[in-house]
């Protein structure tokens, strides 16, 4: 069986050093043969991140603001994990239960409230759209113990969807300049390399997931 391209394991997943989100949940909106691969897909990530990272790290099974979409929709690194303020009650209770205590989860009243898109972040440093608020800004140098710079990526001001962080290194836009990659290399103080992931997708955040010790089934299983 084949499943559709759309289904990126950065939009569903979220990794970083301390724990692990994948997403839970359905649609109404779904076409019935669309929504159950999507269930499929996402029962397959929940299982394969379960079996490598269950023994290491919490893989705490979510949705945020009613949304499937975790990757996309939080930040986060070892210390923090930080959501849209839309985020549930019921949603922020079942992260703070379920991951470590040391784990700080905080809402943010954000405009880009697609906070995966709009921060690229390790445990570090924080890559954020130019545009975030300032009071924003603070809360993620606060939460997360980084520091926070706004950047643009290959011209992209998604620095999250076009960059893929850990403290070991990054992966980039395809179409990012060697002068803009080692300005980049020397923000961050990591190597880094411009690619694509999925067979030349350039939106490498929604694609891959990454902490110090993986970088988590890119292109996920095409076929089962």
């Amino acid at each position: 069986m084949r499943i559709n391209e759309d289904f990126r394991i950065g939009v569903f997943g979220k990794l970083t050093n301390s724990y692990a989100l994948t997403a839970i949940g359905s649609s109404e909106n779904f076409h019935r043969q669309k929504l159950f691969y999507m269930l499929y897909f996402l029962l397959i990530l929940y299982s394969i991140i379960e079996s490598e990272l269950g023994d290491i790290i919490p893989v705490c099974h979510c949705s945020i603001c009613g949304s499937r979409i975790v990757g996309r929709m939080t930040a986060g690194n070892c210390r923090g994990l930080l959501v849209p303020s839309t985020t549930t009650d019921q949603e922020l209770m079942h992260l703070r239960n379920s991951l470590p205590d040391s784990v700080k989860v905080q809402s943010i009243n954000e405009r880009l409230s697609a906070l995966g898109n709009v921060i690229a972040c390790n445990d570090y440093v924080a890559l954020v759209h130019p545009d975030i608020e300032r009071e924003t800004e603070e809360i993620i140098a606060d939460v997360l113990g980084v520091e926070v710079f706004r950047q643009t990526i290959a011209g992209n001001v998604l620095v999250g969807s076009y960059c893929a962080l850990s403290n070991q290194g990054a992966l980039v836009h395809p179409k990012t300049t060697i002068s803009e990659q080692d300005e980049l290399s020397s923000l961050l103080q990591v190597p880094l390399i411009a690619g694509s992931v999925n067979r030349g997708s350039d939106v490498v955040g929604a694609g891959i997931i990454v902490n110090d010790w993986i970088a988590s089934l890119r292109g996920l299983i095409q076929q089962l």
